[in-house]
C-alpha cells in the first residue's frame, strides 16, 4: 500500500510540526486508524491512547456516526459565513444545546476553530466589556505558571510555561503571572490560611500591584492541564471568585481541555460551586474529529454586547465561526456523550483509574499521583522525602515514555510527570492495562538509571 520509510522521509520533507525539532521526527509514529480507547500505527501495532489524541477524542476512536454527520451537513451546506446577517441551523441548534449543558449564568456563544482562538476572544472580549461599561483602562490579563492556554501571540503571553517563550519574544504587554496552586510543591506564605486560600491570595496581591483599576480579567484551567495535570486545592476556586468579584476582574475559565466531560463533569468548575464569567471550550466539543471551539459569556457581558451603539460594535470575527459542518458534528458527538452516559462514565471509571494509580505510590520514586476524573499526572522524583527532582541530564521522562510506548500505552509526559487523559470510553480493564504499563516503564527506567 505505502513504503513506511518513503512516508517517513516525506513527513521529514515536507511537513513543520508543532513545537518541532528535526531530533523528534527521526523516526515518528504514523498513525492509521483507530477504535474506542486504541489507535494502530502504520506498522500495525497497537497503543492505548493514554491522551485521547490531545486531550480530546472523549467519545473515542472510529465513531461513523460522527463521520455521518459531517457528511450530511456536507452534502447539504458544507460551509457559509456567520458574517453578521448570515446563520445557519447547526450553529443554532448547538448555541441552544450549549445553553442547557453550561453554567447557568452563560446563555451566548461565539464560535471559533479551536482552543487558542477562543483565547484570544476571551481576552478581547474582555477588554471590549469593560470599555462597554466606562472602564477602558481595565486591559491587563493575569494568568498562572504552568498554566497553558494556547500559543498565538496573546495566549502564549497568558500561557505560563517559559519553554514557549524564547524564540518569539517580546510577549504581549499587560501579561501577569502568579504561581500555580500546585499542592504537591506549594509553599504557603501564611501558614494560619490554608493552602488553596494562600494560594488565591496571590492573585490579590497581583491585582493589587497593578492596580484594580487595569486588570480585564484572570484566566484559569480548573484543572491545570499541559502544565502536567494538577488540580487545585478544593478551596482554591471560591476564593479566587470572591477576589475577582471584589475588585471586579472577570474570571475566564478555560475549559478546552476540562470541558465536555473529561472531569465527571460537564465542566471543569461544577467541581468547585462557581461559575465564571467567560468559559472558552474547544477539544472534547468534537472529540476532535473536526476543529471548533468557543467562548460562552454571561447574560451581564452579552448584554454589554447589545447596548452598545453601532459604530462600538464586538469587531471580532473568524471566517469559520459557526461552520455549520463543525457545528453539525458538535451536536452529534454531543448527543453520543449523553446517550452513552460519558459524563458519569468519566466519574466513575476515573474514580477507579484514580483510585488504582494510588498503587504507585509504592514504587520508590513515584512522588506525587493526582487528577480528576479522567485526567491524571504521576510525577517522578530522586527523593521522595524532599520531592527533589531528577536533573534533566538524566531524561527520565522521556526514557519512561519510550519504555511505555514499548508496552503498548501511548501518551504524553512532561518533564517528568506522565500525564494521562484517556477517552471516556475507556474500560475497566484497559485502565488496569494503563496502571500495569506505567509501573513496569517506571521500575525498568529507574533500574536502567541505577
Amino acid at each position: 500500500m505505502y513504503n513506511l520509510q518513503e512516508q517517513i522521509q516525506a513527513d521529514h520533507d515536507y511537513l513543520i510540526h508543532s513545537l518541532t525539532h528535526p531530533t523528534a521526527h527521526q523516526n515518528p509514529k504514523i498513525w492509521v486508524a483507530g477504535r474506542g480507547s486504541i489507535v494502530i500505527d502504520a506498522e500495525g501495532r497497537e497503543y492505548i491512547d493514554g491522551l485521547s489524541g490531545l486531550w480530546n477524542v472523549n467519545v473515542g476512536h472510529g465513531r461513523e456516526e460522527l463521520a455521518e454527520a459531517a457528511c450530511a451537513q456536507m452534502k447539504q451546506l458544507a460551509y457559509y459565513s456567520s458574517y453578521v446577517g448570515s446563520t445557519n441551523l447547526p450553529a443554532i441548534q448547538l448555541g441552544r444545546k450549549l445553553s442547557e449543558l453550561f453554567y447557568p449564568s452563560i446563555n451566548h456563544f461565539f464560535f471559533t476553530s479551536g482552543g487558542a482562538e477562543s483565547t484570544e476572544s476571551s481576552f478581547k472580549t474582555a477588554r471590549f466589556y469593560w470599555k462597554a461599561v466606562g472602564k477602558p483602562e481595565k486591559v491587563k490579563f493575569i494568568s498562572r505558571m504552568k498554566g497553558y492556554h494556547g500559543v498565538t501571540m496573546a495566549a502564549m503571553s497568558a500561557t505560563g510555561l517559559p519553554a514557549y517563550w524564547p524564540m518569539f519574544e517580546p510577549r504581549v504587554p499587560g501579561f501577569i503571572h502568579i504561581e500555580s496552586p500546585y499542592p504537591y510543591r506549594f509553599v504557603n506564605p501564611t501558614p494560619h490560611l490554608s493552602d488553596g486560600v494562600a494560594a488565591a491570595n496571590l492573585l490579590e496581591e497581583a491585582i493589587l500591584r497593578e492596580g484594580p483599576e487595569t486588570v480585564a480579567a484572570f484566566i484559569a484551567e480548573p484543572v491545570q492541564g499541559a502544565g502536567g495535570v494538577i488540580p487545585p486545592q478544593d478551596d482554591y476556586f471560591k476564593r479566587i471568585r470572591e477576589i475577582c468579584d471584589y475588585y471586579e476582574v472577570l474570571l475566564i475559565s478555560d475549559e478546552v481541555i476540562t470541558g465536555f466531560g473529561r472531569t465527571g463533569r460537564w465542566f471543569g468548575l461544577e467541581h468547585y460551586g462557581i461559575e465564571p464569567d467567560i468559559a472558552q471550550f474547544a477539544k472534547g466539543i468534537t472529540s476532535g474529529y473536526i476543529p471548533l471551539g468557543g467562548i460562552g459569556v454571561s447574560d451581564r457581558i452579552y448584554e454589554a454586547i447589545e447596548s452598545v451603539p453601532p459604530d462600538k460594535r464586538w469587531m471580532h470575527a473568524f471566517t469559520y465561526s459557526g461552520h455549520p459542518t463543525a457545528c453539525a458534528v458538535a451536536l452529534a458527538n454531543i448527543a453520543i456523550i449523553e446517550r452513552e452516559g460519558l459524563v458519569q462514565r468519566a466519574a466513575e471509571v476515573g474514580d477507579y483509574m484514580q483510585r488504582r494509580l494510588q498503587e504507585l505510590y509504592a514504587l520508590p520514586h513515584v512522588g506525587d499521583v493526582r487528577g480528576k476524573g479522567m485526567m491524571a499526572g504521576i510525577e517522578l522524583v530522586a527523593d521522595t522525602a524532599t520531592k527533589a527532582p531528577f536533573p534533566a541530564s538524566a531524561n527520565v521522562g522521556v526514557r519512561v515514555q519510550k519504555e511505555m510506548t514499548a508496552r503498548g500505552l501511548f501518551t504524553r509526559v512532561v518533564g517528568d510527570t506522565i500525564c494521562l487523559a484517556p477517552p471516556l470510553v475507556t474500560t475497566y480493564e484497559q485502565i488496569d492495562q494503563i496502571v500495569t504499563i506505567i509501573a513496569d516503564a517506571i521500575e525498568a527506567t529507574i533500574a536502567a538509571t541505577r
